[in-house]
């Protein structure tokens, strides 16, 4: 049988109160809090074509 991958931490009644997971899940979880965070900050921002986006690249010579 797996282990399960987190595991929880409880008070003296048996609450839970905090959660252990493991680093690599962890990193995961920031990498993709850090994701979200940046699309809400650009949410505002005017949505260009895949093709725009491409000639920009090329221009800049990224691609």
């Amino acid at each position: 049988m797996a282990e399960r991958e987190e595991r929880f931490l409880v008070d003296a009644r048996g609450r839970k109160t905090a959660v252990v997971v493991p680093v690599a899940r962890y990193r995961r979880m920031v990498e993709d809090l850090h994701d979200l965070a940046a699309i809400a900050e650009r949410r505002e921002e005017p949505t260009i074509s895949h093709q725009e986006l491409v000639a920009r690249l090329k221009r800049d010579g990224l691609v």
